[in-house]
């Protein structure tokens, strides 16, 4: 096989209060890969997908995923370049870096015959990920698996894959606003009181009970964040005002997407999410933000191969 092209869809991480141990992947918009073998030994990048993305494979999620599944398979020898097409904005909190690492993964590993599970996969992913935006994998294992993921642990790796109801939609709004990775991480408090830690414990608990039993108005008081949200919202002018929107507009709760500046909302009923979302498209242009939004499915099936392979 001389080219192989994967996609990974974007992610929305943290669900509100799970920073950093929640995930999950929605439909629409991702990152696309296309891997080549190429007659030399190295890993070059063919074309980024954006001018203010690095074009050097040591400073590229995907070009750093791809050496690492490389490395594993015990294939330093084959020569690979890689295509990448941007379907998520930069800064955007919708896990841009993280669908590129993973279609590079996925596009790589097939390149090479498979070598590698897909579980095996994930650690590339995540140490792609680290080199860019610190050593959290809620958007990789997002984007690889799909569906909702619970990050148990980092030190052992353990991912849980969590049952999540398919009627249940998102509302992804994203304000014509930047806010870097490493910006956002930066606010975050060192540590939090423990009447906090124990609030935000059970909100987690709560959520992942709400997912698998249906339970809406369960959900609705789950998705409140007291570590994240209050050190990131003033970075993000007219969040305040979406979130309330949102929930006027009957949302199932409405929080800051990974580190923003999207925010999301959870919804059952096409009609009731495009309310939800022309809410918060409104609360954000009162604060002079310009935003659109669109609905999206949780996406069940994470990276996959698509068209282009010979």
């Amino acid at each position: 096989m001389r080219s192989v092209r994967a996609f990974a869809p974007g992610t929305v991480a943290n669900l509100g209060p799970g920073l950093d141990i929640l995930g999950l992947a929605v439909t629409g918009a991702g990152d696309t890969v296309t891997a080549e073998r190429t007659a030399d030994r190295e890993v070059r990048i063919r074309s980024s997908g954006h001018p203010d993305i690095p074009a050097e494979p040591e400073r590229n999620t995907a070009g750093i995923a791809a050496s690492r599944v490389r490395d594993r398979a015990a294939a330093g020898s084959t020569g690979i370049s890689l295509e990448i097409e941007k379907g998520l904005p930069l800064s955007g909190g919708q896990g841009g870096s993280a669908a590129s690492a993973v279609a590079a993964a996925v596009a790589v590993n097939e390149l090479l015959g498979s070598p590698l599970r897909r579980e095996e996969l994930l650690e590339p992913c995540l140490e792609a990920e680290a080199a860019v935006a610190g050593r959290h994998a809620d958007n990789v294992a997002a984007a690889l698996f799909g569906g909702v993921v619970l990050i148990r642990s980092l030190e052992p790796l353990d991912v849980v894959r969590l049952t999540f109801p398919g009627e249940l939609l998102v509302v992804l709004a994203e304000p014509r606003q930047s806010l870097r990775t490493e910006e956002a991480r930066s606010r975050l408090p060192h540590s939090v009181e423990l009447s906090v830690a124990l609030a935000q414990a059970a909100h987690v608990g709560a959520l992942v009970a709400a997912l698998s039993t249906r339970d809406w108005e369960l959900l609705r008081r789950s998705i409140e964040d007291r570590v994240a949200e209050p050190a990131r919202a003033p970075l993000l002018p007219g969040f305040a005002e979406a979130k309330a929107a949102a929930l006027q507009a009957g949302a199932l709760g409405c929080s800051i997407s990974g580190s923003g500046p999207s925010s999301f909302a959870f919804a059952v009923g096409d009609e009731p999410a495009r309310r939800i979302g022309k809410a918060m498209i409104e609360a954000y242009r009162s604060r002079d933000v310009a935003a659109t939004a669109r609905v999206c499915a949780i996406d069940s099936r994470g990276a996959r191969l698509v068209g282009g392979q010979n």
